[in-house]
C-alpha cells in the first residue's frame, strides 16, 4: 500500500473534521445528501462527458495505482544488473543475452534485449525504446487528465450547489427550519467541492504524474544500459552513465548502500 496516499487521505479527513469541531460545527453536518449528490455525482457526470468510455474504464486501475506501492525495480538493482551484463557480454558476446530473456519479467526490457540479440543497430534500438517510453507517458497522461479535470469541475460544482441551496432558502423564507437547512446545504456543497477538488482529485493527479515520471526514469536507465551493452562498453562506463540519470541524493544513497554491503561481506 502507498503510505503517502493513505496518510494524506486520513489527514485530510481529520483536518476537515477537526476544523469543523473547533469552529463549533458538528462534523456530521457534512453528511448532507443533497450536497454529496451535487458534488460527487456531478463530478462523475462531468468526467463522463469529458472523456470517452475507453479512457474511463481505467479509473479503477488508476485508484489502485494511487493507493498501491510502486513495483518498479530499484535503481540500484537495475544499474547492478547492467554492470554484470556488460562484464559478461564483453567476454561471451551479445548472444549470451538470449539465455537471459526467460528470466526477465519486464516486457520493456525483454523487447530491448531481443532487439540487441537480433543484431539491430544501437540507433534503431534507441529509437524503438524511446518511442515505447513516449507511448507509455501518453497513456499515463490520460489518467492524470481525468483527475485534473475532476479537480477543476468539483469546486465549480460547489458554487452550483450553493446557488441551488440559496434558491431553496429564498423559496422557504417563512419556514425558519427549512431556511436553515437550505443555507447549510448550500455551504456544505461549497465545502465539499473545494475539499474534493484540492485535497482529493488534484493531489491524485499529481501522484499519478509522479509515479509515471519515476517509471519513465527507470525505463530511460534501462534504455541507456541496453545501448551501452550493444556498444560493448565496460562495466565502469555503464555504471557512470546510468548514475548520471539519478539525482545527487539518490546517487549518495546507492553508494552508501553499496559501501555498507561491502562492510558486511
Amino acid at each position: 500500500m502507498d503510505k503517502g496516499s493513505s496518510i494524506g487521505l486520513l489527514l485530510g479527513l481529520i483536518t476537515i473534521s477537526l476544523g469543523m469541531f473547533l469552529k463549533g460545527v458538528s462534523p456530521v453536518a457534512i453528511i448532507n445528501p443533497a450536497a454529496l449528490v451535487i458534488i460527487f455525482l456531478g463530478t462523475a457526470a462531468s468526467v463522463c462527458i469529458a472523456f470517452p468510455m475507453s479512457t474511463l474504464k481505467n479509473i479503477p486501475a488508476l485508484f489502485k495505482i494511487i493507493f498501491t506501492k510502486e513495483k518498479n525495480q530499484d535503481y540500484k538493482e537495475v544499474i547492478t544488473q547492467f554492470e554484470e551484463w556488460a562484464d559478461v557480454t564483453r567476454k561471451e558476446g551479445l548472444l549470451w543475452l538470449e539465455g537471459q530473456l526467460n528470466n526477465i519479467n519486464d516486457p520493456f526490457l525483454v523487447s530491448g534485449l531481443q532487439l540487441i540479440v537480433d543484431g539491430q543497430s544501437p540507433d534503431f534500438v534507441k529509437e524503438v525504446m524511446l518511442e515505447k517510453i513516449d507511448a507509455m507517458e501518453q497513456r499515463h497522461q490520460k489518467g492524470v487528465s481525468i483527475f485534473t479535470q475532476a479537480g477543476t469541475y468539483a469546486p465549480t460544482l460547489g458554487v452550483l450547489g450553493a446557488v441551488i441551496g440559496l434558491i431553496a432558502a429564498l423559496g422557504n423564507m417563512e419556514d425558519v427550519e427549512a431556511l436553515g437547512k437550505a443555507i447549510s446545504a448550500a455551504f456544505v456543497a461549497t465545502l465539499l467541492g473545494i475539499f474534493s477538488g484540492y485535497v482529493l482529485w488534484h493531489p491524485f493527479a499529481n501522484k499519478l504524474k509522479e509515479k509515471s515520471e519515476n517509471e519513465a526514469l527507470v525505463k530511460m536507465i534501462m534504455t541507456e544500459g541496453l545501448l551501452s551493452i550493444a556498444n560493448g562498453e565496460s562495466p565502469q562506463v555503464v555504471k557512470d552513465k546510468l548514475y548520471s540519470y539519478l539525482p545527487s541524493n539518490s546517487i549518495l544513497k546507492v553508494e552508501q548502500e553499496g559501501a555498507n554491503e561491502k562492510k558486511e561481506a
